[in-house]
């Protein structure tokens, strides 16, 4: 009968941990903090560039928009148009740079709250996802490279 050797687990579990640690070692939380922060920023930045004409100013199409397919309850249409276009465009600037991090993410993190739950409920998936960076960045602030940081703020 043959015996089960504890030899062969035992290596290849420090195979795999010698892979994991060569595979971890660059992604530390620097690089994982900026990435989310440029990810979620062009996210929510491109999207609110289709809402402006020029530099900051709220087309046609985004009134449109909010009347007639978002349709967020409590909000005038024009109301909800203007709020979210500017909040497409200073949080993400914010994440990108890092600065007030924690705010940019958990104010997106709201954003993205009401877009699930009144706009696009069956886009769970794709919401999930911003909403994991977006915590993860509340709960880890913008890392190393971040003006926060630089600033010494929290």
């Amino acid at each position: 009968m043959a015996t089960f050797s504890t030899r062969a687990p035992r290596k290849l579990t420090a195979l795999y941990n010698a892979a994991a640690e060569r595979i971890s070692a660059p992604l530390n939380d620097t690089l994982l903090t900026l990435c989310a922060r440029v990810a979620l920023a062009a996210i929510f930045f491109l999207s609110g560039r289709t809402k402006v004409d020029g530099i900051i100013t709220v087309n046609n199409s985004a009134y449109t928009l909010f009347r007639d397919e978002y349709k967020v309850p409590f909000i005038p249409p024009e109301f909800a148009a203007h709020m979210a276009t500017y909040a497409e465009h200073l949080f993400p600037i914010l994440l990108a740079l890092g600065l007030f991090t924690r705010f940019a993410a958990l104010a997106l993190f709201g954003m993205t709250l009401v877009i699930q739950i009144f706009v696009y409920p069956s886009a769970w998936p794709t919401h999930l996802s911003w909403a994991t960076l977006m915590l993860y960045l509340a709960a880890r602030g913008g890392g190393a490279a971040a003006l926060d940081r630089l600033l010494n703020i929290r």
